[in-house]
């Protein structure tokens, strides 16, 4: 894997892949765009991708497996039930989730302080898409 980078600024797309083949679409991104992988985390579980990240072109992709446990099934065919996640790594992401909120977001998951070293929330918007919102700890809290 090269040097772990994460995304510093900016609108990263956060995809899901079915059948828990995300492994394998890392495998064909590097193939098939000269995809550079930067970090895959295992779930609990110990065989899906809980996390990956990868460069392609210069642009940061994140994506993981399925995890219907924690999906509201009343959402499934709704947009922020399509596997699409849109993340943004801030400079403050409570300050950032609580505009997002009083804009009329519904929030999701509030931010709080995760294991992987960001500060992590998640909301939805008016028209169904998740957002998730972060900034690594130790900046912005």
């Amino acid at each position: 894997m090269a040097e772990e980078h994460a995304p510093t600024s900016g609108l990263t797309p956060h995809i899901q892949i079915g059948d828990n083949r995300a492994a394998e679409a890392i495998d064909f991104y590097i193939n098939a765009f000269g995809a550079i992988e930067i970090r895959r985390m295992l779930a609990e579980d110990g065989k899906r991708l809980m996390h990956a990240h990868v460069h392609i072109n210069g642009a940061s992709l994140m994506l993981h497996d399925e995890f219907p446990e924690f999906v509201d099934p009343s959402e499934a065919d709704v947009a922020g039930g399509s596997g699409l996640t849109l993340h943004l790594q801030v400079d403050d992401a409570d300050a950032w989730f609580a505009r997002a909120v009083a804009a009329g977001a519904t929030a999701t998951m509030p931010p709080a302080d995760m294991f992987w070293g960001d500060r992590y929330g998640q909301i939805k918007d008016p028209f169904g898409y998740r957002w998730s919102i972060g900034h690594p700890l130790g900046k912005g809290s």
